[in-house]
């Protein structure tokens, strides 16, 4: 059995494993704790409160974001305790407060909480909440900080993967190759697992395989290749021919790739004595140890006049033996223009020495690659099969924060509102339900919010949708179908089911098949709708105007 097979039957990916266990109660804000005990001591901390977790402006200069992080919260609620050593610590941290207070944490559960949510992977909006949590008031809090770190990141990495995903086209495979410039361990492993959601084929990240079931791919670094001096350092070594396939002619695979390098030079009209002897040696080397994964990165002396040339030589050498090399990938230079030049070689390489499988090569480019740039090899056409995608995606380079908030929006059963002279600020009080209306083409036509007695939408019958702070902008919608937003994803008797990866995944992409191309567009996408029914505008500035101060002149 070979050693591929056996990995294989001996490994069961489990495909959405926990990140890491310092996911506990103190990971928190000292605030959070604070407030706590203010609640506790006032004898407010069983008073039945509800947070809406939203964000007010959508990632990247787009129009959607995608919505990532729930099933890491329940995961979280589910293991939520707070330890006698948790509470050793807090002691020393505010050891004014009564013992009773430590007494309360520690057998304090979130089996009271009730969370309704958008569905992992959706596509999400400014103001549209992604979670709704009601419970009593003292746990709502402790769970404000942990929640938004799970959920800001996770939806942005998420997000910045899609938008890679829909510059790069679905033919393009995309790996996500961002561990050693990630934001630490978690970070990294964080990214792998949200840029597979956004759309991404696969990572270099190991341990991410190995928890989530991602796929892992990488080959060799430019390190390998200038380790080799010659040819010298590897004579000796042979590979046998691939079982079932028989060689015709001499077999001895080193006299093979340089029988071929005189060869592909000439056909080339290169001189060969230019290539690289060192960088022929590690190709030979790296295909004798994988030589049915033979993927060679040619940019470490000369493209063109030497890592082209070995690469070659030795693919045709493993072909002789009964092996087909996978591909190259470049690392530098100009990534448009030399993909095409190598698609050109390849396509040589296929018709002089009978080879058609040559031109389906895979040519991988790498090199600090963003969203702009995969745009910008679009104009200019290439030969590009793969993109390798690190720094910009895992760190989200062009915006490093989505900037979710959790607001207070009804206690005791009454609507609270937040003021502020910047309208973006003002939040939308009390409990909503929310729809989303689509138009008869399937693409979905905007997001509605209602108060919880109106009447859900339905299909075929008007309604009157408003901007919730824009008196003039309004519109009446027929939709076409309608679908209810939000879930019970926690409460008495309920428990979000563990999804795997694969399942967030595919919802990901299905739900951005709802957006019209020209919301999902790079450059001055047109603004998705998010929208109130009249009822609740109507609420909003009732509140509003009993809240505002009133101001005096003199």
């Amino acid at each position: 059995m070979s050693p591929e097979k056996r990995s294989r039957v001996e490994y069961s990916p489990p495909g959405n494993e926990r990140i890491n266990t310092v996911i506990e109660p103190l990971l928190t804000d000292l605030y959070q704790i604070t407030m706590a005990y203010a609640y506790w001591k006032s004898g407010k901390h069983n008073t039945i409160a509800t947070f809406d977790l939203f964000f007010r402006k959508n990632p990247f200069r787009g129009e959607f974001t995608v919505f990532a992080g729930l099933l890491d919260c329940i995961d979280f609620l589910k293991r939520f305790n707070i330890k006698d050593s948790d509470i050793e610590y807090l002691k020393t941290l505010m050891p004014h407060c009564e013992d009773a207070f430590f007494s309360f944490l520690k057998v304090l559960k979130p089996s009271d909480i009730v969370i309704e949510s958008l569905s992992e992977g959706s596509v999400c909006f400014p103001r549209i909440p992604l979670m709704t949590v009601t419970g009593p008031l003292i746990m709502v809090q402790l769970l404000e900080t942990i929640f938004l770190n799970l959920i800001n990141y996770a939806s942005l990495v998420a997000t910045n993967a899609a938008r890679f995903r829909i510059a790069a086209g679905r033919r393009m495979k995309l790996y996500e190759f961002g561990l050693r410039r990630a934001q630490g361990p978690n970070g990294g492993l964080s990214a792998s697992k949200y840029s597979y959601m956004g759309g991404f084929d696969g990572t270099s990240n190991v341990l991410a395989g190995k928890l989530f079931g991602i796929p892992v791919k990488g080959t060799h670094a430019h390190a390998f290749v200038s380790s080799y001096l010659n040819m010298k350092e590897i004579e000796g070594k042979t590979l046998l021919p691939n079982p079932g396939f028989k060689p015709e002619g001499d077999q001895d695979f080193l006299s093979l790739v340089s029988h071929r390098h005189t060869q592909v030079a000439e056909l080339l009209k290169l001189m060969g004595t230019e290539s690289s002897e060192g960088e022929r040696a590690a190709f030979a080397s790296y295909a004798l140890a994988f030589p049915h994964e033979f993927l060679a990165l040619i940019d470490t002396y000369d493209v063109c006049k030497s890592g082209i040339l070995n690469f070659c030589a030795v693919a045709l050498a493993l072909n002789d033996l009964g092996y087909r090399a996978v591909g190259v990938r470049i690392d530098s230079g100009d990534l448009a223009y030399l993909s095409t030049l190598v698609k050109k070689v390849f396509e040589k390489i296929a018709a002089r020495f009978s080879v058609p499988w040559f031109t389906d090569l895979q040519i991988v480019a790498s090199n600090d690659i963003n969203e702009e740039t995969i745009l910008s090899l679009n104009e200019q056409g290439h030969q590009i099969t793969c993109l390798g995608i690190g720094t910009h995606l895992v760190t989200c380079q062009k915006q490093p924060a989505l900037g979710c908030v959790f607001k207070l929006v009804e206690i005791d059963g009454m609507p609270r509102l937040k003021l502020s002279q910047d309208v973006e600020k003002v939040t939308m009080p009390g409990r909503k339900r929310g729809y989303r209306l689509y138009g008869i083409d399937g693409f979905s036509i905007l997001d509605l919010l209602q108060t919880p007695e109106e009447e859900p939408p339905q299909a075929g019958v008007r309604v009157l949708c408003r901007h919730p702070f824009e008196e003039s902008k309004r519109a009446y919608v027929v939709p076409h179908k309608v679908e209810e937003l939000f879930d019970k994803v926690w409460g008495p008797g309920v428990c979000l089911e563990t999804q795997s990866l694969e399942t967030t995944r595919e919802n990901a992409q299905e739900s951005l098949k709802i957006l019209r191309p020209d919301h999902k567009r790079s450059l001055n996408p047109t603004p998705y709708k998010v929208s109130v029914s009249d009822k609740l505008y109507q609420f909003i500035h009732k509140l509003w105007l009993e809240n505002a101060p009133i101001g005096e002149l003199s």
